[in-house]
């Protein structure tokens, strides 16, 4: 592979007119594309296989057009202190909106609130309910301002006006600020680390290109495909990471290999050859672990996953192709400046290409920068970092075993949102479990007394306890069907709300004995339940095959037992520790102000399975892109220990500005409105920080210096059974060796800037 992608660099150097042109007729012909293509569709939510779905499922048959396709808008009133909504100027003015609403564009229907009995007991709040012919996403401006003005009017009046459901919820912010924030931070980070404004602009540079060709790709196939913006915002967030980093690396190589005199083009194949080795392993395993998300059966994971490996996929190709090409039109601008001008001052002298130099510097001693220092000092001491390290991640991922899951809905947005304030105002009129009903879905096909069957199962589950009341019966034409709804006592996020739809479903067997009839339990609680247990039985096998895809995959690179299973705790270490922080800020709500979060609860569902893949691909990275050295060292002739340092003095610091930029780009997402992105964000930009830093950074080398040459020791057989990866390109450094003696073998700028 190494030989391949080293004839890659050199190609995309010699034609880089042709390729970049290219990339620039592909950025251009799917942006045509996405401008042509109809409107992405809106994210359904999907479960097969849950009793939830099931329920959905027949509601569809049953019910025809009665599940669920229009928008609906709960508008909830609240009396001022003192008075009662069901005063005569409260009332007559409510009986206005709900009037005026039910002329509005779209509309099948308003409800009114004395009619319904939706007058909490003590008078002081009411609602009514407004819905609308068409999807959420469907709705005109029209219908939705005609909506505000009358409730516009009612709070003229004096009455606080609040209004729940999909009709006019808040969006969410698209989450451009978070790119730029993380490009922002990128380029900072890159331009310390290169000290050269072109070396840090071209992996930004590459990366953009990259993300805007994912982006619009979602756009050009999401009507095919069923994508949404949704779906793409996990490409966006992994692509610009991923991206930055992959170049960043390319990069790097090229300059040192420069650095070792290198003529520019057969530098670009060397880099592509060496480093692009390492991004085509660390790509693929991010791909293969997004794609993983597949298996848990969940059509909207499935597609959040494939469309973030497309996007990793993509920036790979663009690290090996676009970026030597880029490298070609500016061989020299991505060099640091002092290196740019000996550079000149050497060409001018001894009138070549930057093919050879000097004689002056061969067989110096490598310098000493901040990565081999920190890497002798682990080798000293590496018990006391072992310890610290392994004590460390362990009790920050001890709050993990108390994680509980979830899907927030209206409780989990802001105060700020109207959503939010009538939730909190329907909890405070009718009980924290009127904003979770369950719905419970009666089949009466083969009951004898389809109306008796109906009763006896709602007074049955009425008797139930946790259950405040159960509404009557409303069957369908055929009256083969009934729907009942029964409210709990305890919001849709409470652990006991979980318990009484375990016993609702629990008692089934002897209620549809004595009724006759068969239902099953639904609506957005018993989903959320239904989803949280279907994630949380999915989380161990798919960490179980993550796990057994690292080793092998890390077995492959390094032809080594114990490295693979090395990193792979470290990972175990890593993923546990940042679920840890996740539970404590967002769960058990420490520091959640901080970061925006006003209201605690439940992790949510997808969560840990997102953490699980994603992080198990940028810890690959960065195993490969440290570790490759070190072996890469230890294979030339260091000695176990001075192979570490060795290592670490060409890889840390990349690998340290890598971490940060992806740091920086994650934590960007924090500011994100949408809880999902705000979570998801956090707990990456954590794991990026205990992994890098912790894991790769101090115990991986405190865990090789302890082992010595056992940790690269293969059995004999089992090294003849495998595959040559050759990640490292000692193929390609073989055949083409480093020019003989050069004077900027050594030279300080460049080698530490690496």
């Amino acid at each position: 592979m190494a030989t391949f992608l080293y004839h890659v660099g050199r190609i995309a150097f010699r034609w880089r007119w042709f390729v970049t042109f290219l990339w620039i007729a592909v950025l251009g012909a799917v942006g045509f594309a996405a401008t042509k293509a109809p409107a992405a569709p809106d994210d359904g939510f999907a479960m097969p296989g849950i009793e939830s779905q099931k329920a959905f499922d027949l509601l569809d048959e049953r019910f025809p057009g009665s599940a669920a396709d229009g928008a609906s808008a709960r508008i909830v009133f609240i009396a001022p202190n003192g008075q009662k909504v069901t005063a005569a100027e409260n009332k007559a003015t409510i009986d206005d909106l709900v009037h005026e609403a039910a002329d509005g564009p779209q509309v099948t229907g308003a409800v009114d609130p004395f009619q319904a009995k939706a007058v909490s007991a003590d008078g002081s709040t009411a609602y009514a309910t407004v819905s609308f012919k068409a999807p959420a996403a469907d709705l005109t401006d029209a219908a939705k301002e005609h909506l505000e003005r009358a409730v516009d009017q009612a709070r003229d009046a004096g009455l606080t006006v609040e209004i729940g459901g999909d009709a006019l919820a808040t969006q969410p912010a698209a989450g451009g600020s978070a790119e730029v924030i993380g490009i922002a931070v990128a380029a900072v980070v890159l331009l310390i680390t290169f000290g050269s404004m072109a070396a840090a602009g071209l992996p930004l540079l590459t990366a953009v290109i990259g993300v805007a060709i994912g982006m619009t790709g979602v756009i050009a196939l999401g009507s095919t495909f069923g994508l949404s913006l949704t779906s793409g915002t996990l490409a966006s967030m992994l692509g610009l990471a991923c991206g930055i980093d992959y170049a960043l690396f390319v990069v790097s190589r090229y300059r040192e290999e420069r650095g070792k005199g290198r003529a520019p083009r057969e530098a670009a194949g060397m880099a592509v050859g060496t480093a692009g080795s390492a991004v085509v392993f660390a790509g693929l395993t991010v791909v293969i672990a997004l794609a993983g998300l597949s298996v848990v059966g969940i059509p909207m994971l499935t597609k959040m996953g494939l469309t973030a490996a497309g996007a990793v996929l993509v920036a790979v190709l663009i690290c090996l192709t676009l970026v030597p090409a880029l490298l070609g039109f500016w061989p020299d601008a991505v060099l640091a400046r002092r290196v740019r001008k000996g550079t000149k001052r050497r060409r001018t002298k001894k009138g070549d290409a930057g093919d050879a130099g000097d004689a002056n510097s061969a067989g110096a001693p490598e310098p000493e920068n901040g990565g081999s220092r920190w890497a002798r000092l682990v080798v000293r001491h590496p018990v006391p970092v072992l310890v610290l390290g392994v004590m460390g991640l362990g009790a920050l991922a001890l709050p993990a075993a108390d994680l509980q899951l979830g899907m927030p809905g209206d409780e989990a947005k802001p105060t700020s949102t109207t959503e939010r304030r009538a939730y909190d105002a329907l909890a405070d009129g009718f009980g924290p479990g009127f904003n979770g009903p369950l719905t419970i879905v009666v089949d009466t096909k083969n009951a004898d007394d389809p109306k008796a069957a109906a009763a006896v199962i709602g007074k049955r589950i009425a008797d139930t306890s946790g259950v405040v009341s159960v509404s009557p019966a409303r069957f369908n034409e055929a009256r083969d069907a009934a729907i009942l709804s029964a409210t709990p006592s305890t919001s849709p996020t409470d652990s006991r709300t979980v318990d009484l739809v375990k016993s609702i479903r629990a008692e089934r067997t002897g209620i549809e004995r004595e009724s006759g009839a068969t239902y099953e339990v639904t609506g957005s609680t018993a989903m959320n339940i239904d989803v949280a247990k279907k994630f949380q039985d999915a989380l161990i096998p798919y960490l179980i095959v993550v796990v057994g895809l690292a080793i092998v995959l890390l077995l492959l690179v390094f032809r080594s037992l114990l490295v693979p299973l090395k990193a792979a705790l470290g990972y175990l270490l890593s993923v546990l520790a940042s679920l840890g922080v996740v539970v404590t800020v967002f769960q058990h709500g420490h520091g959640a102000e901080l970061l925006g979060v006003e209201q605690t609860g439940p992790i949510m569902s997808m969560m840990p399975i997102f953490l699980v893949g994603i992080v198990f691909g940028l810890a690959m990275d960065y195993e490969v892109f440290l570790v490759s050295r070190i072996r890469e060292a230890y294979v030339h002739g260091d000695r176990p220990r001075q192979a570490i340092i060795s290592g670490f003095r060409t890889s840390a610091r990349v690998v340290v500005a890598a971490a940060l930029i992806m740091m920086a780009v994650f934590a960007g997402f924090v500011g994100a409105d949408e809880s999902m992105i705000k979570m998801i964000g956090f707990g990456l930009a954590v794991a990026v920080l205990f992994d890098a830093f912790v894991v790769r950074m101090a115990i991986v080398p405190a865990v090789l210096a302890l082992l010595g040459d056992r940790a690269w020791r293969l059995p004999r057989w089992l090294d003849r059974l495998l595959p040559s990866i050759d990640v490292e390109g000692e193929a390609v450094t073989r055949k083409h060796p480093v020019p003989a003696a050069t004077a900027e073998r050594d030279d300080p700028e460049l080698v530490l800037s690496n």
